[in-house]
């Protein structure tokens, strides 16, 4: 339960505290004396944006400061998840800079706007004026089933289960897209692949073919050449070998003269030795010469090709080639490894449509048991509100779509009178009916949550007399469970809180102020009798508050 609060510097407010007690409390004030701001000051230190305009003084930073008593609270998980200390009694503070920036503390320890969100939920139900209309809301209809019904739980693994089936179905677009565009290119990049497969590029070596091309398209010249190389070396007479043979024997006579005489000759006789092994090779080298028409043609047709591919893909080597071979490959294996996942992805769809429509159908068996449990506790409770005849239909309509929270959509259907037709209750519903009805919820949701505090703000709008009554018993018995604090205009509302409070206007130093106190019984029978006569309080106006108060 919110045990303080502590405003300083924010709209109005110079300087306010407030210390709560468990039970029914009460605020009250004039239109305009700032009972808002105290709603915006609570929603600020429970994550709601801030900026500039928050601050009354512009100069100064402004510090909202709220003390929970945490005991029967379910929130240690939420603790020890965001890594921050657990106190029984938990302090939630909130600063706006003059910079416009804020800053936002859990026991002393910063943490961003969502985290202070979060743990919020745990803490407090503020329900503001507006968010009467949320009953017309259908999302809302199924929050106030789903508690009845305490699909919690299920909702919870149904959403876990949800979220992978859509991301799932996302993949599956996205690769079946994938394949669409790889289908487009299927035939073009399996005929290029084809094309490289049929020339067996790992096995050739492209400079090898074109030497051996070259030396049988010229196989006759070469032949002639080394047949006069080899003539010119062997000629008996004037032969380089028959001539170099000669030099060699004439300086083999003279090389006992001198070492010198001795190394040209070795020279000379290397050469000899040299040249006639040359002449040998050359001599194998012409005999191994053949003309072969078909090698040169199957040569030809294999280069005529390389340089085709080659000027294709826009590359100079066999080695580049290979490369983009490689690349086709990839690809044609991609069609079918895609093609692989889709059935997986397919196959996995279905397994998680049999998981959720289990999910479903359980779901929507529990909302059907509360219905009939909802719709007699609603009547039960409006029927204390001026409401006797008072009639709901709820019509939960099967959907082929997976929804946020099960498989169906829901009517709500509502009839205020005897013998008047159902209608939508957002067409059909009042604002005091509406008032009503939504006080009978929070009292029927208060059996079924462990929320600690409900602040009710103006929640009587629409209604007096007994019916204002009848809802301040309603908000008492809530109190007995739960702290309850109602910001009312309704004497008989007020005079039911176990503690009271006023807000109230001040001017000091030209500066308008709000402020807020405590009653004592004293004040409080004033406060009611203004409430009932205005601020000229009558000595009947007296005495009804009296009456009331006891």
């Amino acid at each position: 339960m919110i045990l303080s609060l502590s405003i300083n510097n924010f709209a109005l407010i110079e300087k306010l505290h407030i210390d709560f007690s468990s039970g029914f409390s009460i605020i009250t004030g004039e239109t305009g004396a700032g009972k808002s701001i105290l709603l915006g000051a609570l929603g600020m230190v429970l994550g709601k944006r801030a900026d500039l305009t928050s601050l009354k003084n512009k100069n100064e930073k402004c510090v909202i400061e709220a003390h929970f008593k945490m005991s029967n609270y379910d929130v240690k998980d939420f603790f020890e998840t965001n890594d921050l200390d657990y106190e029984e009694i938990t302090i939630l503070r909130r600063e706006v800079l003059t910079s416009g920036k804020s800053r936002a503390f859990i026991n002393d320890t910063p943490v961003n706007l969502q985290e202070l969100q979060t743990l919020s939920e745990y803490l407090i139900d503020v329900h503001s004026q507006q968010q009467t209309q949320e009953l017309s809301e259908n999302s809302y209809q199924f929050q106030v089933i789903d508690a009845v019904a305490d699909n919690a739980d299920l909702i919870d693994l149904y959403s876990t289960h949800l979220k992978q089936y859509k991301s799932d179905t996302v993949q599956l677009q996205s690769l079946k897209s994938a394949l669409q565009t790889l289908l487009k290119e299927e035939d073009y990049t399996t005929f290029l692949l084809e094309e490289l497969h049929s020339i067996s590029l790992k096995s050739i070596q492209q400079a090898e073919l074109e030497e051996r091309f070259e030396q049988l398209n010229n196989v006759e010249f070469i032949k002639e050449n080394l047949s006069k190389a080899i003539l010119v070396a062997n000629e008996e007479q004037y032969g380089v070998l028959h001539l170099l043979n000669d030099i060699k024997a004439a300086m083999q006579k003279v090389t006992g003269f001198s070492d010198s005489l001795q190394n040209l000759y070795e020279r000379i006789d290397s050469v000899y030795i040299e040249l006639k092994d040359s002449v040998d090779e050359l001599t194998k080298a012409e005999g191994d010469l053949v003309d072969d028409p078909e090698s040169l043609q199957s040569i030809n047709q294999q280069l005529q090709l390389l340089h085709t591919l080659q000027k294709k893909h826009q590359v100079n080597t066999v080695e580049d080639l290979i490369q983009i071979q490689t690349q086709l490959e990839s690809q044609v294996h991609a069609f079918a490894e895609i093609e692989n996942s889709i059935t997986a992805l397919e196959v996995k769809l279905k397994e998680s449509a049999i998981v959720l429509d289990d999910l479903a159908i359980k779901i929507h068996t529990k909302r059907e048991t509360a219905i009939p449990v909802l719709t007699k506790k609603w009547i039960d409770i409006l029927s204390q509100l001026g409401m006797p005849h008072v009639r709901f239909k709820i019509e939960l309509i099967p959907t082929s779509s997976y929804l946020q929270n099960g498989k169906e959509d829901m009517q709500f259907l509502f009839a205020a009178n005897k013998g008047s037709d159902f209608g939508l209750l957002k067409k059909v519903a009042s604002g005091g009916e509406m008032s009503r009805i939504m006080l009978a919820t929070k009292s029927i949701l208060a059996n079924y949550s462990n929320l600690p505090t409900i602040i009710f703000d103006e929640i009587d709008t629409g209604v007096s007399g007994e019916v204002a009554n009848k809802m301040s018993d309603i908000m008492k018995k809530m109190s007995q469970s739960m702290q309850v604090i109602a910001i009312t205009h309704l004497p008989q509302i007020a005079a039911k809180g176990d503690s009271h409070f006023k807000v109230f206007k001040t001017v000091r130093d030209d500066q308008t102020l709000t402020e807020i106190k405590s009653l004592n019984a004293e004040e409080r029978v004033l406060e009611i009798a203004q409430m009932l006569s205005g601020v000229d309080v009558s000595e009947s106006a007296l005495n009804h508050a009296k009456t009331l108060l006891n």
